[in-house]
């Protein structure tokens, strides 16, 4: 069957009359005294302002010496190719919407939805995925940042890892979680921080004690480092590990434990600041506070730390962190990071204590 050619853009039957008046000489002031309708008239069917009636068809057909089929098909052909030009457009709009909003071709590839051509077919699977209508203006969880600046709600890539990283968790069978089991998990936690390949034992520690834990790859232009929230009363962790380093891992892990203890309703999604810059933390809500403290205070106590700062300063060498180190049961990275968290050492200096985890945990990390 051959292929049936339209052109590239409607053609209003304005124009066509336009041209049959001017092919006869007209003005379209001739053409509406034949009628015998006002000029205006006759200007808004030239200008594709009025459409062109049954009645009109007529009258166009008697004064012109055409059929008035002729001019009824250039109308609706018209009208129908305006109709699915306006919904190809519509179709446009809407992935275009749903594509700036989410790196949905990254998710593709990982295995989270499936591309779709259909505007309502896409939005389905987003929809799916993000457990929200995706007509919604904007996303808001009982969710927090930590980050420099003030509370403001997840945009649609950081729901989508939330809502993986909880689909993992559910596939995870734990033990019983009860309050009671935040200190001797931390206990436990703590007792694996001295050589940086006992990070690949955290997983299965916090799973003895009631806890799920989710190693998921950050998504494009989410900017996260972790989250704690509650799957059917249980407690659940996910890192990203954005920062491949130990320090940041057992601090951001921590720092996800202690927001455990704000009990079920609660649901933290964080995002640290660049490890390699000062950041302010004058914005941080009062949750995020503790949250620090605790992770930090856990990983290096404050009064052994201080002590060591004060009989140390300004002069960090490598060897005088490791005995520090070795002494709290500690990695050296790990107070290095502390160091450099607090302004003592410079980002750039010791970086060969910053190891990175992910060796370890490479089998564990999820897409």
């Amino acid at each position: 069957m051959a292929e049936v050619l339209r052109p590239a853009r409607p053609v209003a039957p304005g124009r066509i009359l336009k041209q049959e008046i001017e092919a006869r000489g007209w003005s379209q002031k001739d053409l509406a005294a034949i009628l015998g309708r006002p000029e205006q008239a006759v200007s808004e069917i030239v200008n594709g302002v009025k459409q062109i009636t049954p009645e009109t068809a007529l009258e166009l057909a008697q004064a012109l010496g055409t059929s008035s089929e002729l001019w009824m098909n250039l109308e609706a052909n018209y009208r129908l190719q305006m109709a699915q030009r306006q919904e190809r457009d519509d179709a446009i709009a809407r992935r275009s919407q749903l594509y700036a909003a989410l790196p949905l071709r990254a998710m593709a590839r990982r295995g989270w939805l499936t591309l779709r051509e259909s505007p309502g077919e896409l939005e389905h699977e987003v929809a799916k995925l993000l457990g929200v209508p995706v007509e919604s203006e904007s996303v808001v969880l009982p969710a927090r940042l930590r980050s420099s600046s003030a509370r403001e709600p997840l945009t649609y890539a950081q729901l989508a890892w939330l809502r993986r990283a909880e689909a993992l968790a559910v596939e995870q069978v734990v033990g019983a979680w009860s309050q009671e089991h935040l200190e001797p998990l931390v206990a436990a936690l703590l007792r694996l921080t001295l050589n940086a390949a006992d990070a690949a034992q955290a997983p299965a520690t916090l799973a003895r004690w009631g806890v799920r834990c989710v190693l998921l790859r950050p998504l494009e232009r989410t900017y996260l480092d972790g989250a704690a929230f509650w799957l059917d009363g249980g407690p659940a962790v996910a890192l990203t590990l954005r920062y491949d380093r130990i320090d940041s891992f057992w601090f951001t892990l921590l720092h996800e434990v202690a927001h455990l203890a704000e009990g079920e309703t609660a649901i933290f999604v964080d995002r640290l600041e660049n490890g390699d810059s000062d950041a302010p933390t004058s914005g941080l809500e009062s949750g995020e506070h503790t949250a620090n403290r605790l992770a930090a205070d856990w990983l290096v106590p404050p009064t052994a730390f201080h002590q060591f700062v004060a009989a140390t300063q300004p002069h960090f060498s490598r060897a005088r962190i490791e005995t520090f180190a070795a002494q709290q049961g500690r990695h050296p990275g790990i107070v290095l990071g502390r160091l450099q968290r607090d302004n003592f050492v410079p980002w750039k200096n010791l970086r060969s204590l910053l190891v990175k985890v992910s060796p370890y945990l490479k089998d564990m990390v999820r897409d």
